[in-house]
């Protein structure tokens, strides 16, 4: 394939692995590499199918996995084809979502693990969320204690996941956001079917309190600290409901 600058790619399929898989991962490396960019049309099947000397069926199929993997995006009509696409970060979270949900339904992904993953992006986030939240992400976490969810425990865990999403959209960084909010996804899936005691809740809106009157002061050793804590706490009852899901 010859890239906006002019070079030619050397493209081809070996026969170990499947050619559409072949076809897929070379084209997402253009795309990685920058030789692809966004937006940009790429080439029709049957000069893809030419250039990788497979058939056109092969690079259908190849195009179908990238579509689902949002790289590209296929438009139909006179100035139709099939374009790299604009990466949105909520189509990469939910696409880590799935992916992790899968780990961890097959157990390739343990518990201890995605907790153990969320304390690492969690707590340097609520030191950042102390240094840099806005008044109004300061307000927006004194009205989510104020109000507390509903008794349903769903409500309640949605409820603690809108608390940590703003702590972690304060920290300005949005790629822990973007790699956060997959965890809370699979952690609620495999650990709230069930209902965690009222004392459990009571307990963790102490712990937001503590975590949000630190990020009130600016104190980001502080916000750290009572994040580390508090995450901590979490693991006994989570690994309890989770025992309970996997039976």
């Amino acid at each position: 394939m010859t890239s906006e600058d002019g070079a030619e790619g050397q493209l081809e399929v070996q026969p170990a692995i499947p050619a559409y898989q072949q076809v897929a991962e070379q084209l997402t490396s253009l795309i990685l590499a920058g030789e692809l960019s966004q937006g940009q049309r790429l080439p029709v099947e049957a000069a893809l199918a030419a250039e990788f000397g497979v058939s056109r069926s092969t690079v259908r199929e190849a195009l179908r996995v990238m579509s689902a993997q949002n790289l590209v995006v296929t438009l139909r009509g006179v100035t139709g084809g099939t374009f790299v696409v604009h990466p949105e970060p909520n189509q990469v979270s939910d696409y880590l979502e799935a992916s992790l949900g899968l780990l961890s339904g097959s157990r390739a992904v343990e518990l201890d693990e995605l907790l153990e993953a969320r304390e690492l992006l969690e707590v340097p986030a609520a030191r950042l969320a102390a240094e840099r939240a806005t008044d109004d992400q300061i307000e927006a976490m004194e009205a989510m204690l104020a109000d507390p969810p509903d008794v349903v425990a769903g409500h309640r865990f949605e409820g603690n996941r809108s608390f940590h999403s703003t702590i972690l959209a304060a920290s300005g960084n949005s790629l822990l956001l973007v790699m956060t909010e997959p965890v809370f996804g699979v952690l609620r899936t495999h650990i709230l079917r069930d209902s965690a005691p009222p004392t459990f809740w009571k307990r963790v809106a102490k712990d937001h309190r503590k975590i949000a009157d630190a990020i009130a002061a600016r104190d980001g050793d502080r916000a750290a600290d009572e994040m580390a804590t508090h995450l901590h706490k979490l693991r006994g009852t989570y690994e309890g409901l989770y025992r309970t899901v996997g039976e």
